[in-house]
């Protein structure tokens, strides 16, 4: 996989993170939305990750989606725990190979050897306490999907744990703990600041910058320079094409390898297969989508439509939606079968809806709210063939 390096954008938001951008929040936090398989991680852990580093800070990287099935706050504190271990000195690693129990860090922080990066032992605040004092350079904790952390009583306790330790260790004109809180559904890692009980009430969500035309520039260059037989190439399709792949570049160099592969026998140029290649993507994504929701019980469907459309409006239960989901399936429909169909649809493989530990609820793919919108505005809501037109017969198109 190519890597598009950033690094202006790297290091203008290293320069916010640690303070020195007016106007700016990003020394209390910084929150990056950005859809998934658009190169939001890439960017954290070979730009951003660097260019940190060169500044002296110590990086801390943990990402909540690659083991699904840990708890978020056990991840988190492990990645702490992980970072502390090459900074405790010879001294605390003789300690832990003798079984010693604890050990005082900067002449301050006893850390007990044996549980660091476990809930039960060293809270997050003193272990990154700990990792400041012990690394004697600032730390920034990146929490890579941190949306997965609303979905566990203790990851929320990790949330709020890391803005209790930001505001021990942050004070005017010393940013001693930056924080990148990442996700790939704007949604819902809205709900990390978004209401007054969220651990980082009234910070900002900033969209990640999406690749574009300099990452199409940088990819026709390369192109050129390995097949001079294809110049000069088309930048406008490539970069039509890039952006009907939804700017998701593992697609759009799929399709581009298939296209300048010798294999392909082009009598023309290879631009058309790449544009039409996005085409069908884009056809093909949709009509998953359509197939997942038809595939669904009325009532189900009637539950996913509700939350379709009410976004973080949504509330499963409430009279009004009650009502919807009777007038979608002709039947009268009790919370109990409601809570019931929104079960089935966290179940569903892959995931229908997301839930958080607050018993919040969201569309687990952000995509499906796109399709979800084209729809409408096609007059193409809802798919046609739904279980609830074969049961019921057609019904009014919303």
């Amino acid at each position: 996989m190519i890597h598009y390096p950033r690094p202006a954008l790297a290091e203008e938001m290293v320069a916010a993170m640690q303070g020195k951008a007016a106007f700016s929040d990003a020394h209390n936090g910084l929150f990056l939305a950005a859809p998934r398989r658009t190169g939001k991680s890439t960017f954290l852990q070979m730009d951003l990750r660097p260019a940190l580093e060169r500044q002296g800070v110590v990086v801390v990287y943990v990402d909540l989606w690659a083991d699904q099935r840990r708890d978020p706050g056990a991840l988190v504190a492990e990645a702490i725990g992980r970072a502390l271990q090459p900074h405790l000195g010879r001294v605390a690693k003789a300690a832990k190979a003798a079984g010693v129990e604890s050990v005082t860090i900067a002449g301050a922080f006893k850390i007990d050897t044996g549980k660091i990066g476990q809930l039960d032992g060293a809270t997050l605040p003193d272990a990154l306490r700990a990792l400041h004092e012990a690394a004697k350079a600032p730390v920034a904790l990146i929490v890579d999907e941190a949306q997965h952390a609303l979905t566990s009583e203790a990851g929320e306790a990790a949330m709020a744990a890391l803005k209790s330790a930001r505001d021990q260790l942050n004070r005017p004109g010393a940013v001693n703990l930056m924080l990148v809180m990442s996700g790939s559904d704007r949604d819902k890692l809205l709900r990390l600041v978004n209401t007054n009980g969220a651990p980082f009430y009234g910070s900002q969500i900033q969209r990640m910058p999406e690749l574009g035309q300099d990452f199409i520039a940088h990819i026709v260059r390369l192109i050129e320079d390995q097949r001079p037989d294809v110049q000069p190439v088309d930048t406008d399709a490539l970069l039509v094409a890039f952006q009907r792949f939804g700017s998701r570049p593992q697609f759009f160099m799929e399709a581009l390898g298939q296209a300048l592969s010798p294999l392909a026998a082009l009598s023309t140029r290879f631009e058309p297969g790449v544009v039409q290649a996005a085409r069908q993507r884009l056809t093909d994504d949709e009509a998953q989508m359509a197939s997942d929701y038809l595939g669904l019980k009325p009532l189900e469907q009637a539950v996913l439509w509700r939350l379709l459309e009410q976004g973080q409006r949504f509330r499963p239960y409430d009279a009004e939606a009650l009502r919807f989901y009777s007038e979608k399936t002709g039947a009268p429909v009790t919370a109990q079968k409601a809570q019931n169909a929104l079960e089935t649809l966290r179940q569903h493989t892959p995931a229908m809806v997301w839930k958080s530990a607050r018993g919040e609820y969201a569309v687990d793919d952000a995509g499906m709210h796109r399709w979800f919108e084209q729809c409408l505005a096609a007059g193409t809501w809802p798919p046609a063939g739904s279980q609830m037109d074969l049961e019921q017969g057609a019904l009014p198109r919303a």
